[in-house]
């Protein structure tokens, strides 16, 4: 049992470190965006009807937390097989039972991410729209 939480504590910081890398790397892109020759007004057309920042991040977010619920649904249905064809064999029995709860512990995990980022965002915009 100590050993599985050792997995999941690894995988915790593999993800977010891999998360970090991954916003800290699209922070020059954002600067490049913006110049002194670009309209703000013409924002909304550059980016596909969003008129704030603040929304194009939102629609960011929302797209990738769902993409990340997608794929753990995957991982529930994977496991799902899993145990229902192992046959009696105890290794695939946990292998499944062990898919299936993390997938879960994922799907929690981004729906509260999901939660989080809307009312944080969501109430930080609140008057400026």
């Amino acid at each position: 049992m100590k050993n599985s939480f050792q997995k999941v504590g690894r995988t915790a910081k593999a993800l977010a470190a891999s998360a970090i890398v991954f916003l800290y790397s699209t922070v020059p892109a954002y600067a490049q965006l913006i110049s002194p020759a670009d309209q703000p007004g013409r924002l909304a057309e550059a980016t596909g009807g969003e008129g704030s920042f603040r929304n194009l991040i939102l629609t960011f977010l929302n797209f990738f937390l769902g993409f990340l619920g997608l794929l753990a649904v995957v991982m529930v249905i994977y496991g799902g097989i899993l145990y229902v064809t192992a046959a009696g064999e105890q290794d695939k029995l946990d292998k499944g039972k062990k898919i299936i709860m993390y997938a879960v512990v994922g799907i929690v995990i981004i729906l509260l991410a999901f939660a989080l980022v809307n009312t944080i965002l969501g109430g930080l915009g609140a008057g400026q729209d």
